[in-house]
């Protein structure tokens, strides 16, 4: 039997369940990019906050490329189950918080509907970095942002306006510095190009924080669909499994209103810079280094390469003695024991998270992941070489070809095959034709051409 409203009775009673009345919540965030992180992170919160008393947020998911989520979470009424894993322990709750999923390809007028309603208070976001279908040098790419979320949310805000609804507030969950200021301002390029009307009611009704995310979880495997399965005695296609550890720290500036997130340990601060820069430079360049580095060593999972001598040294290098002195830290934030939780969190056999889904859309990963603090060293005259080190094993990972997954991996490929090294710096920093990728780190060229 798959689990549904109708099956829920017959879980075990080690399996933990919402008590609210999921029916009765409406519906008052929609969420682009319903994918595991979403389901463990975001919809996990709110689905604790509506179990505290918290009324009226339950999320309508919209899938944007594939029909996947749906196919997983309709025929189960929205829910799934979300087992933390640490060690050799595992708990496992049933999420409630998602009463509806869209294939926004399918089902675009009632995308745009759920979003133009006037119970929608937030639009969320977990559609990577390439989502947002930035051009070179920071612009909107129209031609790709088509095929994203613009036309959609364009439509329903141009409604909202016209119809002089409250404004909404945008809550991007992605790995972009300044996550929130990108969004507003992408988003705003589109209105003014293609509903321009609606532009002064964005400016003055809708808002758009900035957020800074952090829980692992990596992809689920068949395996862990069948022992999990064998144990709930029920078929859940939509599971989700990650760490215990979770952190979600949110400028607050809400256009309609939020549910009482604060009460389940979300920060919510005037500022997020501190944290997001902390997360971007620290965890996430730390794992980009695992990721290349540890797939040039023979190695599948972060656990191993955390476990390899080496890459241990090379991550804890690139945290402490290269990330960790470009940063400004918030009070109270100690980033040298943050570094120390994330070596302990990489190293957790339970997890198994996969080095080549980390290793992923390199190009859309590596400006704010590695380059912002190669920068900070270079305009001291330094060059930080563990850095250096993840570049060549990214440079390796190209050349290999086996994972490669980047929009512009073809490209790359072939800048490899045709010109060596120099002929990758030319596509990323300059000195060939063409654009770069990275015009706004063009300056760093001489710090990779000496490496």
């Amino acid at each position: 039997m798959r689990l549904s409203r109708e099956t829920l009775d017959a879980l075990p009673p080690d399996v933990a369940r919402c008590g609210y009345d999921r029916q009765a919540q409406g519906i008052g965030i929609v969420h682009f990019g319903i994918g595991a992180f979403h389901r463990a992170h975001q919809a996990w919160y709110t689905d604790r906050a509506m179990e505290a008393g918290e009324r009226d947020w339950a999320i309508c998911g919209l899938s944007l490329r594939s029909p996947t989520v749906a196919e997983q979470l309709v025929p189960q009424d929205g829910l799934y189950t979300l087992t933390e894993r640490a060690g050799s322990e595992a708990r496992t709750r049933v999420i409630g918080a998602v009463r509806e999923v869209l294939f926004a390809q399918q089902d675009a007028e009632a995308a745009i509907g759920r979003i133009a309603a006037p119970e929608c208070r937030i639009v969320s976001f977990t559609v990577t970095e390439k989502g947002y279908c930035r051009a070179e040098g920071g612009g909107l790419d129209f031609a790709r942002a088509q095929t994203s979320f613009y036309p959609l949310l364009g439509e329903a805000l141009s409604r909202r306006a016209a119809e002089e609804l409250p404004g909404v507030t945008l809550l991007s969950c992605d790995n972009l510095a300044g996550n929130g200021a990108v969004l507003h301002g992408l988003m705003r390029q589109w209105l003014t190009a293609q509903v321009p009307e609606a532009v002064a009611w964005f400016d003055a009704h809708c808002s758009a924080p900035s957020t800074m995310v952090d829980r692992i979880v990596p992809r689920t495997t068949d395996e862990d669909l069948q022992a999990l399965n064998e144990r709930l005695g029920l078929d859940d296609r939509g599971a989700v499994f990650t760490e215990r550890f979770s952190q979600w720290v949110i400028e607050d500036d809400f256009a309609a209103g939020r549910p009482r997130w604060e009460d389940l340990g979300v920060q919510m601060v005037a500022d997020v810079a501190p944290y997001e820069a902390a997360k971007l430079r620290m965890l996430n360049g730390a794992h980009s280094l695992l990721a290349y580095c540890g797939l040039r060593a023979g190695h599948t999972f972060v656990h191993e390469a955390a476990a390899d001598s080496g890459l241990r040294r090379l991550a804890r290098e690139l945290m402490i003695a290269e990330a960790m002195p470009s940063l400004a830290a918030a009070p109270g934030q100690d980033l040298e024991a943050y570094a120390q939780d994330l070596l302990a969190r990489f190293a957790d056999p339970a997890l198994r998270h996969r080095l080549d889904q980390i290793a992923m859309d390199g190009t859309q990963k590596i400006p704010q992941r590695w380059l912002d603090t190669v920068d900070w060293h270079h305009a001291r005259g330094h060059a930080p070489a563990a850095i250096r080190e993840a570049f060549d094993a990214w440079c390796w990972h190209l050349a290999d070809g086996r994972w490669v997954d980047d929009p512009a991996g073809e490209k790359l490929v072939v800048a490899l095959a045709d010109g060596g090294k120099g002929g990758l710096l030319d596509v990323c920093f300059g000195g060939g034709d063409a654009a770069p990728l990275w015009p706004d780190h063009a300056h760093l060229r001489p710090v990779f051409e000496a490496g």
